[in-house]
């Protein structure tokens, strides 16, 4: 998809989906090297509502890119 086709809402999910690529990742890492590197859990884990919304936004966000990938095929 071009940079200028891309919506706000493109934009939006793909930096979310991004976040949490590389969330997960540092996770898997962390859980080989027995360490906490959730880096979402160290950044909100004080604030446990939050936290959970960053997650549900970064699952929508691949929700959002799999039917916008469908939409375009």
């Amino acid at each position: 998809m071009a940079k200028e086709n891309m919506t706000t809402w493109d934009w939006i999910a793909y930096v979310l989906l991004v976040v949490g690529g590389l969330n997960w990742g540092l996770v898997g890492i962390g859980n080989l090297a027995e360490m906490n590197l959730d880096l979402v859990q160290l950044l909100l884990g004080g604030i446990p509502v939050l936290r959970d919304i960053v997650y549900i936004l970064v699952g929508l966000s691949a929700v959002y890119a799999l039917f916008a990938i469908a939409k375009k095929k």
